[in-house]
């Protein structure tokens, strides 16, 4: 990155940090945040050593989302020149939630707006009991439209209408009550300590099978089951026993060892 708002880090593990850090502004994004996030989700994406993802930020909120002064500026811009803003976040969260690896999201003090998006579209969310959370988009005369197919996903449409409508600010209990969030923790040190247990079980499975079974969710989700489902199905797990980490994982279960992703 060409600055410090935000940073990616790689450990041994294949873990990688896709860490928020704009504290001053509580990790709020403009346009420049978004373009830095979806290009570093394109290199990680693309990056064989990267096996699992981690969404977090520095300071003491996750984010506000959208700037103050990024939102000024749409207010003097056309409907074309909107039109290209907003796809742009649209972008962002459809690169997240088509990762194609596991994703986590790391949550402490507020996440608002376009924050919930990005909680969202992460396949594990852990958050502090403290924090807050609000679709607060109303109260400015706006709508929670790009991050709207993911949050209504994750919390149903009745909360969402709840929500969506009274912009008002509920914690970490009702958020982990309508499926925002997965997993509760104490204190903002515990994040770490709960991550690091999610991570444990991540990396114990077949990086193959993880990135096979996201697809098998998006292909199967809310679908009729009919003859073409259960046939995508059948091909799927056909290929996926066929295929190199399939054969390893079988071979290592039946020969009772360790396969050949777990590192010593």
């Amino acid at each position: 990155m060409t600055d410090n708002q935000v940073l990616t880090t790689i450990d041994s593990r294949g873990v990688a940090h896709l860490t928020l850090n704009r504290p001053e502004v509580h990790n709020a994004f403009d346009d420049i945040v978004i373009g830095q996030l979806i290009a570093a989700l394109n290199e990680l994406d693309a990056n064989a050593d990267v096996r699992v993802l981690v969404l977090n930020s520095n300071g003491k909120n996750f984010s506000a989302g959208a700037d103050l002064n990024w939102m000024r500026s749409m207010a003097t811009k056309n409907l074309e020149q909107n039109l290209e803003d907003a796809g742009q976040l649209a972008e962002l969260m459809r690169r997240l939630d088509k990762f194609s690896k596991p994703t986590i999201a790391l949550v402490q003090g507020a996440a608002f707006g376009g924050a919930l998006g990005l909680i969202a579209c992460c396949d594990i969310s852990i958050a502090t009991k403290k924090a807050s959370f609000c679709l607060s988009e109303v109260k400015i005369g706006l709508i929670p439209a790009a991050i709207s197919p993911y949050v209504m996903r994750s919390i149903g449409e009745k909360a969402a209408r709840r929500y969506f409508l009274t912009a008002e600010r509920f914690f970490a209990e009702q958020a982990h009550h309508i499926g925002l969030i997965d997993i509760l923790v104490e204190q903002n040190e515990n994040l770490v300590e709960a991550c690091e247990s999610q991570l444990d079980l991540l990396l114990g499975n077949s990086p193959a099978a993880m990135t096979a079974a996201k697809l098998l969710i998006e292909a199967v989700a809310e679908k009729e089951i009919n003859e073409a489902v259960i046939k995508d199905t059948s091909r799927r797990i056909a290929e996926i026993r066929v295929s190199p980490e399939g054969q390893e994982g079988l071979t290592s279960f039946l020969n009772k060892r360790t396969p050949n992703w777990i590192k010593a």
